[in-house]
């Protein structure tokens, strides 16, 4: 596999609309102690990695089940272990055998993993860090819909109707998610582990399908009326070491004509230093529900990477 060597930097958006992006322990919209609706990153990892699972890739960290004992009950992480790549973890497995078999899973080799089973005690920071998706949709609503179940709970003495159920979503909501790409959180390991070269191209491409469609693919009863709307990547030439913060501070949204318009002026404004270093910035958007604004900018669509 060729090793990627270039830092990225972007945005991707995700719009919800009459759904549940992502749910707090009461069922209502992820919220700051102010009210502003927000989604986790570990919301959208999620997603990515339904994609890559749908797509017939080794993915760890992600929840699977098991029959035990006419139970169905979730895997152990030492079980998925066991699961995702086909062999039995024993006591005193040397960590080089670990690491392999970690790093050729799409999502740690992305995100990174903390593994403690078994006498291994592992952590990878990942390359792939995604910041929290603040939603930029000041009209936001929490909409509490009343479900009738067909089915009468039987552990309420007095219950003779069917009993109901609540299903809780947001009118409208649009996230904006920060992200960046340092592909050289892992190249200490190189040397260490056998037929590991690196964070990989291919790695890489995965990621960013994945952070195109993912939200859009996972089509749940709470996250049907979610899709990605936008994404925004910052390729660095290789070797330049450019850091910058996260770049959803230097964007705006707005709503015009049932559109959302991200203005890019400021990020503009930010990158303008940097021009030499920079190999190329790519626009993605949903054509038919969001534009950019700030300058002449080539825009490609989300769902088929064509130029619009």
């Amino acid at each position: 596999m060729v090793k990627f060597n270039k830092r990225v930097y972007g945005l991707i958006g995700v719009s919800s609309l009459l759904a549940n992006w992502n749910a707090d322990f009461t069922g209502r919209p992820k919220s700051l102690a102010d009210g502003t609706v927000f989604g986790s990153d570990k919301a959208l990892k999620y997603a990515m990695k339904r994609y890559w699972v749908n797509e017939g890739e080794k993915v760890l960290y992600i929840r699977s089940y098991q029959m035990n004992k006419g139970k169905l009950q979730p895997r152990e992480l030492k079980e998925q272990y066991e699961h995702v790549f086909k062999t039995e973890l024993k006591k005193k497995e040397s960590a080089d055998e670990v690491l392999c078999n970690l790093l050729s899973a799409v999502d740690v080799e992305n995100f990174g993993a903390t593994f403690a089973v078994e006498d291994q005690n592992i952590s990878l920071t990942g390359v792939v860090q995604i910041g929290q998706g603040v939603n930029q949709y000041e009209d936001t609503v929490t909409e509490i819909q009343d479900i009738l179940s067909p089915f009468r709970n039987s552990k309420k003495e007095d219950a003779d109707a069917s009993s109901l159920g609540k299903k809780i979503v947001s009118n409208e909501a649009h996230y904006i998610y920060p992200f960046s790409v340092n592909p050289q959180n892992y190249d200490e390991f190189i040397p260490l582990v056998d037929e590991f070269e690196g964070y990989s191209e291919e790695a890489y491409a995965k990621f960013k399908q994945a952070a195109m469609v993912g939200a859009t693919a996972l089509n749940t009863n709470s996250k049907s009326g979610v899709s990605n709307s936008f994404a925004i990547f910052l390729t660095f030439k290789e070797g330049e070491h450019v850091y910058l913060p996260q770049l959803d501070r230097y964007v705006a949204y707005e709503k015009v004509d049932n559109k959302n318009v991200i203005d890019v002026s400021q990020l503009n404004e930010l990158l303008s230093p940097f021009q030499d270093q920079i190999e190329r910035i790519e626009y993605y958007a949903d054509p038919f529900k969001t534009e950019f604004k700030g300058n002449e900018i080539a825009v490609k669509n989300i769902y088929t990477s064509e130029f619009l």
